[in-house]
């Protein structure tokens, strides 16, 4: 073991998983893609929390501050899940803004009907996103650990707009 960390000296250790070099680096960029998609979701329901208004006011701002909660938690496993696979996630505004597939503007009213409607579209298309790229992750990218880790993504998702459309 000496021998071997003395040859990588102030080097970054690669990642040795099975997974080729190009491949896991394709993964890794999708992966910030999705990065990218949960925290400007995750913007936008810390935005409802803090700005719901209405005779609901409470319980709503209750509600998105549980549901931006569990996408604080999905947004760190994501990025631990891109550094296990041997690349650096993606850590700016700017960056995620580049990536993301979301439109960080709602289109809605600015009220609980409003906000519910709009996170309810973007967890739908991550949803969609998701379920399109599970296949690809194992097939294409030779990644099967990513494509799990995106299912159970995707699962997390289709609750959260459960819960989210039955508000309406």
């Amino acid at each position: 073991m000496k021998h071997l960390l003395g040859k990588n000296k102030g080097q970054k250790m690669k990642a040795q998983i099975g997974i080729l070099e190009v491949n896991s680096q394709m993964a890794a960029n999708e992966l910030m893609i999705i990065l990218a998609d949960e925290y400007v979701l995750y913007t936008k329901t810390k935005k409802a929390h803090w700005n719901v208004e209405g005779p609901d006011f409470i319980a709503k701002h209750r509600f998105f501050e549980s549901q931006f909660g569990e996408l604080d938690q999905l947004i760190d496993q994501l990025a631990e899940r891109i550094r296990s696979i041997g690349h650096f996630p993606e850590a700016t505004l700017r960056s995620f803004l580049q990536l993301t597939r979301l439109t960080e503007m709602s289109r809605e009213e600015n009220n609980s009907k409003g906000f519910i409607i709009d996170l309810l579209s973007d967890h739908e298309s991550l949803i969609i996103s998701l379920r399109e790229n599970i296949h690809r992750f194992s097939a294409e990218f030779h990644d099967q650990g990513s494509s799990d880790f995106i299912t159970g993504l995707m699962k997390v998702h289709e609750k959260m707009a459960w819960f989210l459309r039955a508000h309406i």
